[in-house]
C-alpha cells in the first residue's frame, strides 16, 4: 500500500494551499490550480483513512462481549470495501499528464488505398464530430481539404472542452479499414488506412516562437473563384525553420489564417517536446498504450463483420454501425482503464 509518509505529505500541502488562499498571498490562480488538482486526491485518502478507522474501531469491539455481535456483523461489510478504496486511492496518485485537461489539435490523414483511404478519412471525421458533439465539446475546422469524391485529404480541427485529451490521446495512430469500396465493382474487400494525430493544445508560455524562427508565406487558397478570388488571397503557410513543419491555413481573413497556423505550430512543436521528454522518460516507451506514434496500427474497422479490434489492448467490439457513429466510450475507457494499469505496475515495481 501507499506509504503514510507520502499521505501526510500531500494532506500537509492541501493545508497549506487552503490557508494560503484564505490569507490572499501569492499567486491566486497559480495555488487555486494546484489546490483543484490536489482535492480529488485528499477526498480519496480521507475515504481510505475512515474506511481503514472503521476496521479498527470494529476489531477492538471484538473483545467487548456487549460489542462482539455487532463488531462480527460489520466487519466483513468494512473488510470488503477495502480493495476497491485501495484501488481508488492508488488511482488517485497516478502522476497526472499536464496536458489532459486541455483542448486537442485533430489531424486526420488518408494512407495507402488511394480514394477509399480518403473516404475512410472522411468517415473518422464525422465520427469524432459526432463524440464531441455527444460530449458537449465544440469542433472547430481549421484546414480542410477534399477529394472529388468527397473524400479528405487533409484535415486539421481544433477540439475545445472539459479534458478533451484525456479523452482523445489514444486515437493516434494508424487506422486501418476493410470494406468493399462503393467504387468496386466486384465486390472484393480492400484494405486501406488514414492516419490521425491528436496533439495537446499548446499555450504560449509552453512554446515561445521568436519570428526569426518561422517563415510566412502568403498564397491564394483554393477558392471559387472568379468575383471571389481577392476574398481568397489570403491563405497563410508558416515554416518552422529549426524542424521544417509547415502549417497552413485557409480562412478567409489573413490575420486570423496567421493565427489559427501558430495554435497549430505551437501544438506540433508542443508534441516534439512531450515525445522528447517521454522517451528520455521511459526506454520502452514503445510497450505502452497512448505513444502517440503515428507509424503504429492501432485499430481495425472490419466492415463486412461489423466488428472493430484495438489492437494494443486486444479489445474486439461487434458493434461497429454505433463507433461510427460516435459511440467511443467504451473503447476510450478501456484504453484509459489498460493505462492506469500499465501505470501502477510500474509504480508498485
Amino acid at each position: 500500500m501507499v506509504p503514510e509518509a507520502r499521505l501526510i505529505q500531500i494532506v500537509q500541502r492541501f493545508q497549506y494551499l487552503e490557508a494560503a488562499m484564505s490569507a490572499g498571498g501569492g499567486d491566486i490562480a497559480k495555488l487555486a490550480k494546484e489546490y483543484s488538482d490536489l482535492k480529488p486526491v485528499v477526498d480519496q485518502i480521507d475515504a481510505w483513512r475512515r474506511l481503514t478507522d472503521d476496521i479498527a474501531e470494529a476489531k477492538a469491539m471484538l473483545s467487548d462481549p456487549d460489542m462482539k455481535a455487532l463488531a462480527e456483523e460489520e466487519l466483513p461489510t468494512l473488510k470488503a470495501q477495502l480493495p476497491e478504496a485501495e484501488h481508488a486511492l492508488q488511482l488517485a496518485l497516478l502522476p497526472k499528464d499536464e496536458a489532459d485537461a486541455r483542448p486537442a489539435i485533430l489531424e486526420i490523414r488518408p494512407g495507402t488505398g488511394g480514394d477509399e483511404a480518403a473516404l475512410f478519412a472522411g468517415d473518422l471525421l464525422r465520427m469524432y464530430q459526432r463524440y464531441a458533439e455527444a460530449r458537449g465539446w465544440s469542433f472547430e475546422i481549421i484546414e480542410f481539404q477534399q477529394t472529388e469524391l468527397g473524400g479528405v485529404k487533409e484535415l486539421v480541427a481544433r477540439i475545445g472542452g472539459e479534458n478533451v485529451f484525456a479523452r482523445l490521446k489514444y486515437e493516434s495512430g494508424v487506422h486501418r479499414v476493410q470494406r468493399v469500396p462503393t467504387t468496386e465493382s466486384g465486390g472484393r474487400i480492400h484494405t486501406s488506412a488514414a492516419t490521425v494525430a491528436v496533439l495537446p493544445e499548446a499555450e504560449d508560455v509552453d512554446i515561445v516562437i521568436a519570428p526569426s524562427d518561422i517563415r510566412i508565406d502568403t498564397m491564394r487558397s483554393s477558392g471559387a473563384g472568379g468575383q471571389h478570388v481577392n476574398t481568397t488571397d489570403s491563405a497563410v503557410r508558416i515554416t518552422h525553420l529549426a524542424t521544417g513543419i509547415v502549417v497552413t491555413s485557409s480562412e478567409k481573413s489573413q490575420h486570423r489564417n496567421r493565427e489559427i497556423a501558430m495554435q497549430v505550430l505551437r501544438a506540433r512543436l508542443y508534441d516534439l517536446e512531450r515525445s522528447r521528454v517521454d522517451n528520455e522518460r521511459s526506454a520502452n516507451r514503445a510497450a505502452q498504450v497512448g505513444t502517440g506514434d503515428r507509424s503504429e496500427r492501432i485499430r481495425t474497422y472490419n466492415f463486412p463483420q461489423g466488428r472493430l479490434t484495438d489492437h494494443r489492448i486486444g479489445l474486439t467490439l461487434y458493434k461497429l454501425d454505433m463507433v461510427m457513429q460516435g459511440d467511443l466510450d467504451e473503447i476510450i475507457d478501456a484504453l484509459t482503464a489498460d493505462d492506469q494499469a500499465r501505470r501502477m505496475a510500474e509504480m508498485e515495481g
